[in-house]
């Protein structure tokens, strides 16, 4: 790093990715801040730094060798960071600890005898909560939500009709369950169902794909339908709706076609959309009738919808909203992307499934390719091609937002 880059960041201050210190803090403390920093978006650790940003510089000798056994020693899974020590004068020199953004969260404290998890918020590091412990495991792959127990629930809320046609009709299966045992086990074994200490519960993905009334016993579940007239959200909305129920439709496939029976989460909320993603043409077509007239490409709205639907964060205790405006479409699924993952690598077609389960009878289904590059070879072609516009992703710690421009 430069001289001048250094003095850049200090004079800016501290924030989500930086942090000064003195260089006599306490080991426990410099692993706080790194185990801070590495379970958010990785940053910059200054040793020899004030709070105020008044250099100070490094005093301590063997400082290298003393980060990285506090690295080793109280940090847990080990990181390995950039360590370099950046001159400011003739007697004074700053070191640097570039961290990247942690692909084993939860990173923890490790001292006497405990173990604790840190969070950045804003530019102070804070003990995480339960809820923040729960999504960090989750995005660093240890917690899987999507096979957590639903409680208050049992088989009975599950849609027997539409398991039969999966298993029957989707996927072929020669043997569909016939007893209440034969269909326990099964579903047990999907992972659809699951123990507890109370009995047998559904599971997150087998309620929000087979359930009822999932929105019932899983209040994020469902889908929630707006559109407006304008730009904005207005008081009188044109559309307001919550839509609950699974999300897979019941088919029936015969002689090698495949007709709708009834509609799931996904076919409920097409055909609510439908008038105020679309108008029918002012003139009559050869066959007397008006052709209808996509604002945005019907393929785009449909695998924008479905990708909330398959990879939002059951952590996170909001639902899907997907909103119709005056100029654009737009689709907010919960929850930041998975781990690693970024918007140039899902341009690009990287695939990182966060509810596989999920994702797998979508699939089945076909409401999901087998390639799984939905927004390389859907979103962004077919947007681009239809409205001469790239589609926009935005993302924060809380959601992901994809936005369709008419």
């Amino acid at each position: 790093m430069l001289k001048t880059e250094l003095l850049e960041i200090i004079a800016n201050g501290e924030n989500s990715g930086v942090e000064f210190k003195r260089d006599d803090i306490r080991p426990e403390q410099l692993a706080k801040e790194v185990v801070a920093l590495a379970n958010f978006q990785g940053g910059k650790l200054l040793l020899g730094v004030e709070d105020d940003g008044t250099i100070t510089g490094i005093q301590r000798e063997n400082i290298e060798e003393w980060v990285m056994n506090i690295m080793q020693d109280k940090i847990h899974p080990m990181i390995l960071p950039f360590y370099e020590e950046v001159k400011i004068g003739d007697d004074k020199s700053v070191a640097v600890i570039s961290l990247p953004q942690g692909i084993s969260k939860p990173y923890v404290v490790r001292d006497r005898g405990r173990e604790e998890v840190y969070i950045r918020v804003g530019s102070t590091s804070r003990l995480a909560t339960r809820e923040q412990q729960m999504r960090l495991f989750e995005l660093g792959g240890m917690l899987h939500t999507e096979v957590m127990p639903v409680p208050r629930t049992d088989i009975n809320c599950l849609d027997e009709a539409r398991l039969t046609n999966y298993f029957r009709d989707i996927l072929r299966d020669p043997e569909v369950p016939q007893t209440p045992y034969e269909w326990q086990a099964r579903l047990l074994g999907l992972s659809f169902l699951t123990e507890t200490a109370g009995g047998i519960c559904c599971t997150i993905a087998g309620l929000v794909l087979f359930g009822k009334s999932p929105r019932r016993f899983l209040k994020q579940a469902g889908l929630r339908v707006m559109a407006f007239n304008s730009a904005d959200k207005e008081y009188r909305a044109a559309l307001d709706d919550i839509l609950d129920g699974p999300m897979v439709g019941r088919w029936d496939i015969g002689d090698g076609e495949k007709r709708l029976v009834d509609g799931g989460i996904i076919e409920r909320f097409m055909e609510q959309m439908k008038p105020f993603i679309s108008q029918e043409a002012d003139q009559i077509d050869e066959g007397l009738r008006r052709e209808t007239q996509w604002f945005y490409p019907l393929e785009a709205v449909r695998e924008a919808l479905i990708n909330a639907l398959a990879h939002r964060d059951w952590t996170r205790f909001v639902e899907i909203e997907a909103a119709s405006y005056s100029n654009r479409f737009e689709v907010i699924s919960p929850g930041a992307l998975p781990n690693s993952m970024t918007i140039e690598k899902m341009k690009a077609g990287q695939r990182s499934p966060r509810n596989t389960i999920i994702m797998e009878v979508l699939r089945d289904y076909g409401y999901v390719d087998y390639r799984g590059m939905g927004v390389r070879t859907k979103i962004v072609p077919l947007t681009r091609a239809l409205t001469g516009k790239d589609p926009e992703f935005v993302v924060t710690d809380d959601y992901l937002k994809t936005v369709l421009y008419r």
